[in-house]
């Protein structure tokens, strides 16, 4: 029961029931005091239902069951392939339920504009989980170099060993990862620090490294450009993440940050600010869309070398 006078929660529904939802949305979302978990929708019943009760929530299934968690929420959080994640995101945009959705939004510029559009088109409120623009302490760093200017270049190294030798990951089992490899996987992380600062990218060169390693070199409308390295099969003890910029008042690289979980919880706060306030976040399905752009375009270069 809300207490008058105090703002109800947002019901936030969650689909998908894979790694990703069970170790950082559910747990993140039930957690959340401004949420109520409204139930968790997986393909599986047997995994919706065991993740569901684990965290108090119904759970759904089939295609009857996405309708029933829609009419059961203000808002819905993906934890989906990104494939399958866009046309149910158009689906719940049209329905008017506000979208908090993961990276990529979608592999394909048409997939991934049909959301951006049904979003606009119904008014919802959206967001982007790009993990470095919600956790606490890389989000404040992100924005003071962005106020602060003057950038000459960037550098950004994002290696997984996802898939090196004697890796025992869990998401290894993502067969959209295997795929589409590190430049759809991380590579959105890295352009949704870059850009910000740097300004939109207005000529993007690809070329491929070992395994699915792929290096990037980028020219932005302030004038800088950036170097960015991309992979999800480097050897355990090459796998790292380092972003600095380098300029004027010298050089910067991007603080630690606690967990993921802590930040989709940031990403949550950030989706509940601009169904509050109508006002776009800046990392919202329109920047998902700009992001995807980018990324197809390296690889239709990588896929013509």
């Amino acid at each position: 029961m809300t207490t008058p006078g105090t703002t109800p929660p947002l019901r936030i529904g969650l689909l998908g029931t894979g790694p990703w939802a069970r170790n950082t949305q559910a747990p993140a979302l039930a957690a959340h005091p401004g949420v109520e978990l409204s139930g968790v929708w997986g393909r599986r019943a047997e995994a919706a239902e065991a993740l569901a009760t684990g965290h108090g929530a119904p759970a759904y299934t089939g295609e009857e069951g996405v309708d029933a968690l829609l009419e059961a929420s203000d808002a819905v959080a993906f934890a989906l392939p990104p494939d399958v994640q866009a046309p149910l995101a158009v689906r719940a945009a049209r329905a008017g339920r506000h979208l908090l959705m993961d990276k990529p939004v979608a592999t394909t510029v048409d997939g991934a504009r049909e959301v951006a559009d049904a979003v606009a088109e119904a008014g919802v409120a959206s967001v982007v989980f790009c993990t470095l623009r919600f956790a606490p302490e890389t989000s404040a760093w992100i924005a003071e170099q962005a106020a602060v200017g003057g950038w000459f270049t960037a550098r950004a190294q994002w290696l997984g060993s996802l898939y090196a030798a004697g890796s025992t990951s869990e998401y290894a089992e993502s067969p959209w990862r295997r795929e589409k490899g590190g430049l759809w996987d991380v590579g959105p992380h890295a352009l949704s620090v870059l850009i910000p600062v740097l300004g939109d990218v207005e000529h993007l060169t690809a070329a491929p490294g070992p395994v699915d390693t792929v290096h990037l070199i980028l020219r932005h409308t302030s004038g800088a450009s950036s170097t960015v390295t991309l992979g999800l099969s480097a050897p355990a003890g090459a796998a790292g993440v380092e972003i600095e910029f380098r300029g004027e008042r010298g050089t910067t690289a991007v603080p630690g940050w606690d967990g993921a979980r802590t930040a989709f919880r940031g990403a949550v706060d950030a989706l509940a600010d601009a169904v509050r306030t109508g006002t776009p976040h800046a990392c919202d399905a329109r920047f998902g869309l700009r992001l995807t752009e980018l990324l197809a375009r390296a690889e239709t270069q990588l896929r013509t070398r």
